[in-house]
């Protein structure tokens, strides 16, 4: 792999190509820069002769003598240094290493210094860049790309390279910009950044080959490394030679295959050496161990293997144990990673602005201490099969099967995703209808300020706005809000609402996940004849995914509506679906070109819509929706939830759920009953069911009717507990097994309301004692005594119950209401009655 190092800010990193990349590029290598070549051995008098005449020549005098003046300065310049051409000459000034280096002030210092600097050296400085303009389009000098792309002077090469060199190439490439959908912001400097590249290697437009973009692009990186999402490192310039015919036909269709965001397939070394490990032994045993792993497991499985084990797992303790480097880990050692692990921080920010950092539980521990707790299982297992290669590595493990709570971890990721899942589904139907109001909207809004020149306003649905008046040629049609003068681009506004609206539909009605959504072709709609009543039946074909099994769906009316409209959209003018090439981020290869329905433009280029893209797109509806939960938050919604959403719906109105299993792609039934919420209604409903069946059970006579005397009977035994003191808790058809003396009865609830009955007892059972004791009756007070005891038990119950209903602790239960989210907040948009509104 080539990687060049960028440094910003005293951070480092990596510009990768791909292997693909890589094969690509020597198969078109950018062409090599001569130090030498026939017009920069020209001698000064022939140079100067020929840039004075021809496509050289300026139209009006004055221009013609500013033109000259610079030419004679710079080349006065350059003949203060040696060499045998002009090339060779502007390489020793050294002007040419550093593109953010002011050239001018060098030259004007030489030239002062040798004397040949007449009066007024600004005006010379500002006409220099002329001069050097004139020498690169004569291609008597070609200065670096680096410098061409980071000097301030010359600028706009594209005006002099069209004038003097390739006049019908640059047409092309400006044909193109008046008839596609990009504006000038981004066309101009695309054009400008092939006029850099026939600068900087001579020749013509055609000339330009697919190596001299990957050099613009990697060169663009080390001139202006950084985060910089301008349109510094565009790629629109190599779109723009692709749609003209510029390169071979096998040439690379996007210029994605060269970007340094799809690296490709890494080896197993590398995906170990990206976090640094200073034990190389530990090193080499995770290379061996990833290797020995790599022919049973896919390449995304492979990757997370490494990621947990080389960065989870011993990177980070190298960071708190520095010079660790055995696998036999302390107690303490071990205690502090698996605590280190099982929480992590978040950062956000308050009500005031400041950073809050906070200690979560972290989602994924749990799979991390399995694949660790593998790892060494594994170590202890290859050492009894092949002693001599993994014997020395194979010691306890610092994770007990205890430590990884697997039946814990499911039932709380179960919960979480029932709880979401109940929260969305009642929003479902909400969310579609705005997004297809959202869809109608936009497509309208576009539709009206096409029909409005400039500056005119414009009402759609109650939203006012108004043609934008715009300086540059702009193919999309923008408009801005009276009040606040923001622009907003209605094509991109179109699109987007179109995609989102699609995206969801499918997903919601399909239940497919997201990958096969990106991954569905044109030839993915299939139909087939019934064999007995010839019915026509269409299908949907979900290309294999996560477990390699391709299925087939019924095609329902309304999801062949939103198919319909897909496919419409992105027909070519010949009536077929282009063929668009896909990055598989899972796998990390690139798929061949394919007709695949999510497609859109960016720039020249159609490309497929990427994951990423698809929640992107869900996002946006949900925030242009305005849809909130019961709690008042945005609503948000995963490509996974309709999914979910989905299983739960079908399962629920009846579905079998060996069905759901075969239409969802799951191997095991138990992971497709674990996609399906469950509803407190069920678990009510499953209970009175089981009721029902225990009674059908059980002696019919045991469930008859009640005659009236029996009924009697029972409500009279309720009338009779009620005592002065409080309740009796005997059971019905008891007596009262103390002979009435309730006093000492443990069934007796004493009421708080009637205690000072019970003090008045109390009282009196002291007094009664008192008398025993001075008349001698031992016996009687003996059993005084015995009924006291059960007093002051029964005044100390009153007291704790009291006491205890003054201490009441708010335990923050949420109600059902809370559990469960019932409606959607939809905002309030007057809308015309339909006829069974109407019929109301």
């Amino acid at each position: 792999m080539t990687t060049a190092t960028v440094s910003s800010a005293g951070n480092t990193r990596t510009w990768q190509l791909s292997r693909e990349a890589e094969v690509l590029r020597e198969k078109f290598p950018p062409r090599p820069a001569p130090t030498s070549w026939t017009a920069t051995r020209q001698s000064r008098g022939t140079v100067e002769a020929r840039l004075a005449g021809g496509p050289f020549r300026a139209e009006d005098s004055n221009a013609r003598y500013h033109r000259k003046k610079s030419l004679q300065t710079v080349l006065d310049w350059l003949e203060l240094y040696p060499g045998s051409s002009w090339q060779q000459r502007w390489n020793a000034t050294g002007a040419g290493i550093d593109g953010h280096r002011d050239w001018r002030v060098k030259l004007l210092a030489d030239l002062d210094d040798a004397g040949l600097l007449g009066e007024q050296p600004g005006s010379v400085h500002r006409l220099l860049g002329m001069g050097l303009i004139q020498l690169i389009g004569g291609d008597y000098v070609r200065p670096s790309l680096g410098w061409l792309m980071a000097t301030s002077s010359p600028l706009r090469i594209a005006n002099e390279m069209a004038k003097v060199r390739d006049r019908h190439g640059l047409a092309q490439l400006r044909a193109v910009r008046t008839s596609s959908t990009v504006g000038d912001a981004t066309m101009v400097p695309a054009i400008e950044r092939v006029a850099l590249m026939m600068a900087a290697k001579g020749g013509t437009v055609a000339d330009v080959t697919p190596g001299d973009c990957i050099e613009l692009m990697q060169t663009s990186r080390e001139v202006f490394p950084g985060p910089n999402r301008s349109g510094r490192h565009s790629p629109l310039f190599y779109q723009l030679l692709h749609s003209i015919g510029a390169f071979p036909a096998d040439a690379p269709p996007t210029v994605r295959m060269f970007s340094s965001l799809f690296v490709g397939r890494l080896s197993v070394e590398q995906l170990v050496d990206r976090y640094d490990l200073a034990c190389r032994p530990v090193r080499e045993l995770l290379v061996d161990y990833l290797r020995e792993r790599q022919p049973a497991v896919d390449y995304s499985t492979l990757t997370n293997l490494a990621t947990t084990l080389t960065l989870w797992f011993w990177k980070d303790l190298e960071r708190h144990h520095p010079g660790i480097d055995s696998l036999q880990l302390t107690p303490e050692v071990a205690a502090g990673w698996k605590q280190r692990i099982r929480t992590r921080t978040v950062r956000s920010r308050n009500e005031h602005g400041d950073v809050v950092e906070t200690t979560v539980e972290r989602d994924s521990a749990a799979d991390i201490l399995i694949t660790v707790r593998c790892f060494y299982l594994d170590l202890a297992q290859w050492a009894v099969d092949d002693p001599a290669r993994w014997g020395p590595w194979a010691v306890p493990c610092p994770i007990r099967a205890a430590d990884v709570q697997h039946r814990k971890m499911t039932s709380r990721r179960k919960s979480r995703m029932d709880q979401r899942t109940r929260e969305r589904l009642p929003a479902l139907p909400a969310l579609a209808t705005v997004v297809e109001r959202e869809r109608k909207a936009a497509a309208a809004r576009l539709e009206a300020a096409r029909t409005v020149e400039p500056g005119e306003q414009f009402t759609v649905e109650g939203l006012t706005l108004r043609r934008a008046r715009l300086k540059r040629h702009s193919p999309r049609t923008w408009a801005e809000e009276p009040d606040t003068g923001r622009r907003r681009d209605l094509n991109r506004e179109e699109d987007n609402a179109f995609w989102a609206w699609a995206a969801i539909e499918v997903l919601r009605m399909t239940g497919i996940r997201v990958e096969e959504l990106t991954e569905l072709t044109h030839p993915s709609l299939v139909q087939y004849r019934t064999p007995h009543t010839g019915e026509l039946i269409p299908l949907l074909q979900i290309p294999p995914s996560k477990t390699d099994q391709e299925r087939l769906l019924v095609i329902s009316p309304e999801l062949a509506d939103v198919l319909s409209a897909v496919v419409c959209r992105v027909r070519g003018s010949d009536g077929s679906v282009p063929l668009v090439v896909a990055y598989d981020h899972h796998e990390k290869v690139w798929n061949p070109p394919m007709p695949l329905l999510f497609q859109r433009a960016i720039g020249l280029e159609t490309r497929p819509i990427p994951i990423g893209g698809v929640r992107d797109l869900i996002s946006g509806a949900l925030a242009r929706s305005g849809l909130t939960d019961t709690a008042g938050r945005p609503l948000d919604f995963a490509p996974h939830d309709f999914r979910r959403l989905f299983t739960t719906d079908a399962v629920m109105n009846g579905m079998p759920p060996h069905i759901a299993q075969l239409i969802l792609g799951h191997r095991d039934i138990n992971t497709t009953m674990g996609y399906k919420a469950v509803y407190p209604e069920e678990a009510i409903d499953g209970h009175r069911a089981f009721i029902a069946r225990r009674r059908a059970l059980r002696p019919s006579e045991e469930y008859r009717r009640p005659t009236d005397a029996e009924w009697e009977e029972f409500l009279g035994h309720f009338e009779r507990r009620r005592l002065a003191l409080g309740d009796c808790g005997r059971a019905y058809g008891t007596g009262c097994i103390h002979e009435h003396s309730c006093v000492r009865c443990p069934l007796l609830r004493v009421d708080p309301a009637q205690r000072h009955r019970l003090v008045d007892i109390r009282d009196n059972l002291i007094t009664r004692i008192a008398e025993a004791e001075h008349k001698g009756w031992v016996g009687e007070a003996e059993g005084l005594r015995v009924s006291l005891a059960a007093t002051r038990e029964k005044l100390a119950e009153i007291g704790t119950a009291v006491a205890r209903g003054n201490a009441t602790v708010a335990l923050g239960i949420p109600g059902f209401r809370e559990l469960a989210g019932r409606t959607a907040t939809i905002p309030h948009h007057p809308t015309t009655p339909t006829s069974q509104e109407h019929d109301q």
